[in-house]
Parts: structure tokens; C-alpha cells; sequence
């Protein structure tokens, strides 16, 4: 039988490196957006890179979670 504690470590870890993989193509999906000069692309970049820092802060709370569990 496995360990229960295990599975779910593995299982954090993998939605924490999805996160964080999600995060930096956002991120580099903000910056390719806000390069061009309309208003309306610059808020749609800021909502992207609203998103990513989303990602990258529920990455860091699993994390921390999965801290716990060890």
C-alpha cells in the first residue's frame, strides 16, 4: 500500500510546477502584448500579468502547504 502523504506530495508538486509554468508563459504574454501601443492591448496585458501573478502566488501557497505536510 502506498503512503498517502506520499501521493499527495507528488500530486502538490505537480500542480505547483503547473502553476508556475502557466505563470511565466502569461508573464511572457503580458510583456509580448503591452509592446504595442494601444490602450486597450496595455489593459489586456495588465489582466494577463494579473493572472500569471495569480499562478505564481497559488504555486507559492501549495508550496507551503506541501511544507506542512513534510
Amino acid at each position: 500500500m502506498q503512503n498517502p502523504l506520499g501521493i499527495v506530495h507528488k500530486k502538490l508538486t505537480d500542480v505547483m510546477w503547473n502553476f508556475i509554468v502557466s505563470g511565466i508563459i502569461m508573464v511572457i504574454l503580458a510583456a509580448l502584448i503591452v509592446w504595442t501601443p494601444a490602450i486597450l492591448q496595455l489593459l489586456v496585458g495588465l489582466f494577463v500579468l494579473l493572472v500569471a501573478y495569480c499562478f505564481f502566488y497559488a504555486a507559492y501557497k501549495i508550496h507551503s502547504i506541501r511544507n506542512h505536510i513534510d
